[in-house]
């Protein structure tokens, strides 16, 4: 498993979390996401065999928001 914190910009409200989350969520091969919308970062733990990061930052900007 690789453990990456993603900077995200744009979030700001438990409905930008609950998008954030569970965008991520059901990607296979995501086990674990958590959003810490004070500090914009966005914590996943993932297969990297399983899903790539580039996927996973390509989810997060379709949800809209800026991924650093």
């Amino acid at each position: 498993m690789e453990k990456v914190t993603l900077i995200v910009n744009g979030m700001s409200c438990g409905h930008c979390v609950k998008a954030v989350e569970g965008s991520i969520g059901e990607l296979q091969g995501v086990k674990k996401v958590s959003v810490d919308l004070a500090k914009g970062k966005v914590d996943i733990e993932f297969d990297a065999n399983l899903v790539s990061l580039n996927t996973i930052k390509e989810t997060i900007d379709d949800q809209g928001y800026d991924v650093k």
